[in-house]
């Protein structure tokens, strides 16, 4: 069992808006509660080398119209392959429209978890679809009851977002301290 407040945990996101960088902000306050100090990164400015230094990662990433990777990301998607994450935990949230593209619903979150997984992390912080409304997500499991990580919308629910995240780093702190 591994304390949070122990942990060097690294948040590394991608943003073109801010917006991503902003609910990074929050879920590093709400770490903050639990003696955790977050280090800040964005996805442009790091390497694997710096990523693999981190016991915890929470990595966050937006969606792009129909379903697009945010550009940084995709630019670091080699570099998650060649990183080495066994034994690593790591959490995701994940940006998204869904009235406006309710069938790519954070997809890119998604799309970030497949490789997370490839590259032998053990992700943790699935978060339920209650509350929310899209067609399709890659992010959703199978009968669409979770989500592979927190989904945000700042378009639709941002009056929601603080209370999720709140919710979520609690979750996400249980978790990793019953790994």
């Amino acid at each position: 069992m591994s304390e949070i407040s122990d942990a060097k945990t690294g948040l590394i996101f991608g943003t073109d808006t801010g917006n991503t960088e902003e609910v990074g902000d929050k879920i590093a306050e709400q770490l903050a509660v639990y003696g955790s100090v977050v280090e800040m990164i964005n996805v442009a400015e790091t390497s694997p080398e710096e990523i693999e230094s981190f016991d915890f990662l929470i990595l966050g990433i937006p969606t792009w119209d129909f379903g697009g990777i945010q550009e940084d990301w995709e630019a670091f998607e080699d570099d998650i392959h060649t990183a080495r994450l066994e034994g690593k935990t790591v959490a995701m949230y994940g940006l998204g429209d869904q009235r406006g593209y309710g069938d790519y619903f954070v997809d890119a979150m998604g799309w970030l978890n497949k490789r997370i997984l490839r590259a032998g992390a053990t992700v943790i912080g699935r978060w339920s679809t209650e509350g929310y409304e899209f067609e399709a997500s890659l992010a959703a499991n199978e009968d669409k009851s979770s989500f592979c990580g927190l989904a945000v919308d700042e378009d639709q629910q941002f009056e929601l977002t603080d209370e999720r995240v709140e919710k979520w780093v609690k979750q996400v702190v249980t978790e990793y301290e019953c790994l």
